[in-house]
């Protein structure tokens, strides 16, 4: 039970990674709050929580509202008096070449994966900052290096590394005990990643695929629990000497 008593709040819940790691952390002993877009698949998310003996609420969250972020962390601090973890998940997948992606799909992409980490890392200072606590940002391998077809999401998930860098300093600095730490998945088999990839270009899947193929030394691509184990591992006091790192999950795939 690493993290009995604690509360921890996974944005993204209703799928994936963030379903991995609510399931995860409710395994430990965290009362976990799922949040999530997609209302109906979180739900089912928590109900499955609960029916396996974990504890878990499930909310509607679009992760790009402000108000609606001081909202839930309010909630959270009026039901169980403290929020220890924060895990900022929820993400979004673009194909597109510096060439090809529009403004919109720009603006889009920064929004969710990395408007939303500060948004929630601000929070989480505030709910956090007189008894300390954890925030676990979803990075991934594509904020430390590119791919010619995914440009917007290599600028956010490069900008979520470096900002947890800077919030994590910050804590420090103020004597919060709030750790602040990010997460890098490699090619991980959720939806969103197979999408992603059924999305590009026939080419340039085709290319991709191949890559894969040769280039994970372990020799295939990650399941959902692996970065669900690092994430607890985080979130748990066995870290508690880890702030502003990056933990790469992604079978050696950045090694070379």
């Amino acid at each position: 039970m690493r993290v009995a008593g604690k509360v921890a709040l996974v944005t993204g819940a209703g799928s994936g990674l963030g379903e991995a790691t609510a399931c995860r952390l409710a395994e430990e002993g965290a009362h976990v709050i799922a949040s999530d877009i997609d209302f109906q698949a979180v739900v089912r998310v928590a109900q499955g929580i609960v029916a396996a003996g974990g504890n878990c609420e499930a909310e509607h969250q679009d992760v790009t509202d402000e108000a609606r972020w001081k909202e839930l962390v309010d909630a959270i601090l009026a039901r169980h008096g403290h929020l220890d973890v924060l895990v900022n998940n929820a993400g979004i997948a673009l194909t597109g070449s510096a060439e090809s992606t529009t403004l919109a799909e720009w603006r889009r992409t920064q929004a969710v994966n990395l408007d939303a980490v500060f948004l929630g890392t601000r929070e989480a200072i505030r709910a956090m900052r007189t008894r300390g606590g954890s925030i676990v940002n979803i990075s991934s391998i594509e904020g430390i290096v590119g791919e010619p077809y995914t440009a917007a999401y290599n600028a956010s998930k490069g900008g979520v590394r470096i900002f947890t860098k800077s919030a994590a300093l910050h804590c420090a600095a103020e004597r919060y005990g709030i750790r602040v730490n990010s997460v890098h998945p490699g090619f991980i088999r959720t939806p969103m990643v197979l999408d992603g990839i059924a999305s590009m270009p026939a080419e340039a899947r085709a290319e991709l695929e191949a890559r894969l193929a040769s280039s994970i030394p372990l020799g295939a691509m990650g399941e959902p629990l692996d970065v669900a184990n690092a994430v607890l591992f985080l979130a748990c006091d066995e870290s508690r000497y880890m702030t502003g790192s990056e933990l790469v999950i992604d079978g050696g795939y950045t090694a070379r």
